[in-house]
């Protein structure tokens, strides 16, 4: 049986868009309190964390939005210490993400 791939898409699209309306959308403020930033070992550890979760994760700073699941999208963010990002989840599991994310960011990601 084949597939006319036009109808494939605007399924997909549909079943995109009702997703989307139904999951919630959240999104924090965060402060880069470690001394060094966001440099290669907690990018690593963003991803790791985001990474665990369903959701879509992204980290804004300025006019600049990068997937939190890349660690060379978060590393090009180019976030020093005294940063602010804001951190956006939207999914089923989006507390929790945000939950786990903020942890990172309170712990200072384990450095001074």
């Amino acid at each position: 049986m084949l597939i006319d791939p036009r109808t494939f898409a605007n399924r997909r699209e549909t079943a995109l868009i009702q997703s989307d309306e139904e999951s919630p959308e959240l999104t924090q403020e965060f402060i880069v309190a470690n001394r060094l930033g966001i440099h290669a070992r907690v990018a690593a550890q963003i991803v790791k964390v985001a990474c665990r979760f369903e959701s879509e994760i992204f980290i804004a700073k300025s006019e600049a939005a990068v997937n939190a699941k890349s660690i060379l999208d978060v590393m090009s963010l180019l976030c020093p210490y005294g940063s602010k990002v804001f951190v956006t989840a939207r999914g089923p599991d989006a507390a929790q993400a945000l939950n786990a994310l903020a942890a990172l960011f309170q712990t200072k990601f384990g450095e001074s």
